[in-house]
């Protein structure tokens, strides 16, 4: 594996006429790291990958794959990734089978002993009767046939673009098993997909971009930190005090047999205080909740009509 990173974007910038899509996007995705890539309609992701494939040509900035530049080196970078889209289209006349083949033979990795191998198993897994005709699938299939084809020839990276569109929640899982297989191996992945829950047990790293440019990259613990904790108790002593502690947000309060329901948000870095205070009213029950990626992703997009239920489109 090499030890360049294997997507490194700096400062990019598109513009289609007056609408610029990205707007110095910064993204890196290095070996054995699965990194999530969010935002709703319009924020830029489609661009960013298009760009990576070498499919269009940015304006300014830099969009490097191992070390080589995307649209100059389009065609040597292409052997070492693999690309899913979210709406595969195959050739109607051929098999399952004979497009996965296909696929193959393209990447020109891998032996035949082995690829074979490899095929059967992957067959089994994601439940593929490779036999049919590409026409006679639905979609979840035709994505299924993406996936083997990727999942076959074990590139250096994938570029995953809402990979499970389709999918039941048993071959999410199988998907599931591969990606983390992969990231075993050191292979690097980028995922986006609209499904949140997916990116948060996938993903090492995130990216959320909006308008073009990144407003949030880390680990889930770092973005976590940056945003604040629910917390629910019931409590026999007076929460008054609670209040007015430094941290303590939205607190509010409910007689509960007997004793005081509270609930309220608190800033991570008080997470401590603030609870051995709640500690010494008499506990009786006590949850506290880290900030979900949905929580992470509304932070930004709260405001944008329907970005709860798209996700990441």
């Amino acid at each position: 594996m090499t030890a360049a990173p294997a997507i490194e974007i700096h400062d990019l910038r598109k513009s289609f006429g007056d609408v610029q899509a990205l707007a110095g996007l910064d993204l890196s995705v290095g070996p054995g790291e699965v990194r999530g890539f969010l935002g709703p309609n319009g924020a830029g992701k489609s661009t960013t990958i298009r760009v990576l494939l070498g499919l269009l040509r940015a304006d300014s900035g830099t969009a490097r794959l191992f070390g080589g530049d995307a649209w100059r080196d389009a065609v040597a970078l292409h052997r070492r990734l693999a690309y899913v889209p979210g709406d595969v289209s195959l050739w109607p006349t051929l098999t399952g089978g004979e497009c996965i083949d296909y696929l193959a033979r393209i990447s020109g990795r891998g032996d035949r002993a082995r690829l074979r191998a490899r095929k059967a198993e992957l067959l089994e897994s994601f439940e593929l009767d490779p036999r049919k005709k590409a026409r006679t699938y639905s979609k979840g299939n035709r994505q299924k046939v993406a996936l083997v084809a990727a999942f076959l020839t074990e590139p250096e990276l994938y570029v995953l673009d809402e990979p499970t569109s389709g999918l039941d929640p048993l071959m999410e899982a199988v998907f599931t098993r591969y990606v983390r297989e992969a990231r075993d191996e050191g292979r690097a992945v980028l995922l986006s997909s609209h499904i949140l829950s997916e990116v948060e047990k996938l993903c090492d790293t995130v990216t959320i971009i909006r308008n073009g440019t990144a407003v949030e990259s880390g680990t889930l613990a770092e973005l976590r930190h940056l945003t604040r904790t629910s917390v629910t108790a019931v409590v026999d002593g007076d929460p008054a005090a609670v209040a007015g502690l430094p941290g303590v947000h939205d607190l509010v309060t409910t007689p509960s047999d007997g004793g005081t329901r509270i609930a309220f948000d608190v800033d991570d870095a008080r997470v401590g205080a603030v609870l051995g205070a709640v500690s010494t009213l008499g506990v009786r029950g006590l949850t506290a909740t880290p900030p979900s990626l949905e929580d992470l992703f509304m932070r930004h997009y709260g405001d944008v009509p329907g970005a709860a239920a798209t996700g990441t489109r």
